[in-house]
């Protein structure tokens, strides 16, 4: 079965204009009806100005929509997979374990030490040629987003709704991560395999570094990012269309703070690498140089390597909406309008 893509799909961010044209147009809309009650009698100005429409403006206006989504879709190139062969690679298995507990909803890292971290993730995939990604999610436990894969958009659409909601039991169990990561990968003892936590570090099962071990004997290497502030900051939490911060069981607002000295000794045990995140920089450059310096193995993929261009439907209804648009008038057709004209007068005869 052929597979379908964009090949520029970063253009599709370009569809977030849509309602916000919508929410304008519905304005301005308002905004001249408004006028028109100001000025006089809608009666009087129907007679005053016969060839006014307000739903030939609508109908031209979603003409136009129609058409810039067309024109989107053209310049994203939405593409079919002509042609499936097995291709081999020389990488590195790659799997990421990003934690999604409350605690990284914490803003000390902008505008949070979630969406930080995606960002980061984002820009490693996108770096990324010959290798193999994975993504785990992990809380109070950890699950399997994305199998190890070469489909890096993929990859990046499901990373895109990680979150708290994505996990069913809170919390920060580093170790569960480990454990799955570990399992994650082509089971092959001479392939290369990293294995990147990105988190808080506020492990609440203390099983990490064990695990952490145990990877290492397997030959892994586990590279650790601390995200977040060793002094601390509150975890925001939305109730009632208003945010709060979290509290425990005594009313007091929770404070979740860095734990670098877990992360440093995980990353330590394996021979990886522990990085700091910061606003400007969250350390995967650095952690993606020395996965490039580990030995490359062989990786045989099942690939799509010709695409044929599918941007002609997009672009006849485009072509068809533009003439569309050319013919249908801002008022009302003269010739109907007169033909309107002489059947009324016939009628008052």
């Amino acid at each position: 079965m052929d597979t379908f893509r964009f090949a520029q799909p970063d253009m599709l961010y370009l569809l977030l204009l849509v309602p916000v044209l919508v929410v304008i147009w519905i304005l301005g809309n308002r905004r001249r009806r408004l006028a028109r009650e100001r000025f006089g009698d809608e009666a009087l100005l129907r007679r005053l100005s016969p060839d006014y429409s307000p739903a030939r403006m609508a109908v031209k206006f979603f003409i136009r929509l129609l058409a810039f989504i067309m024109a989107v879709l053209i310049i994203a190139r939405p593409q079919f997979g002509s042609r499936l062969e097995e291709v081999r690679r020389e990488g590195v298995e790659v799997v990421i374990a990003l934690d999604v507990s409350n605690s990284m909803l914490a803003a000390d890292i902008i505008p949070s030490r979630l969406e930080r971290a995606k960002q980061a993730i984002t820009q490693l995939v996108d770096q990324l040629r010959e290798d193999r990604i994975g993504l785990i999610l992990f809380a109070g436990d950890a699950y399997t987003q994305i199998p190890v894969t070469n489909d890096y958009l993929s990859a990046k659409m499901f990373l895109s709704a990680a979150g708290p909601d994505a996990v069913s039991k809170q919390g920060t169990a580093i170790g569960a991560a480990i454990d799955l990561g570990m399992r994650s990968f082509t089971p092959e003892s001479d392939r290369s395999r990293a294995l990147i936590i990105i988190t808080d570090g506020e492990d609440h099962e203390e099983n990490a570094v064990d695990k952490a071990r145990e990877a290492s004997q397997k030959g892994i290497v586990i590279h650790t990012i601390g995200i977040g502030s060793p002094d601390g900051s509150p975890i925001p939490v939305r109730t009632g269309g208003r945010i709060d911060y979290l509290k425990d069981n005594q009313g007091n607002t929770v404070v979740s703070k860095l734990n670098e000295k877990g992360l440093q000794e995980i990353a330590s045990v394996t021979g990886g690498r522990y990085v700091r995140a910061s606003t400007t920089s969250i350390g995967l450059n650095e952690i993606f140089n020395d996965i490039g310096r580990m030995k490359k193995s062989e990786i045989n993929a099942m690939m799509y390597t010709e695409y044929n261009e599918q941007f002609l439907i997009p672009a006849a209804l485009l072509f068809i909406l533009l003439v569309a648009d050319l013919l249908l008038a801002d008022r009302k057709n003269n010739l109907l309008r007169r033909i309107g004209l002489i059947g009324k007068e016939t009628k008052e005869r």
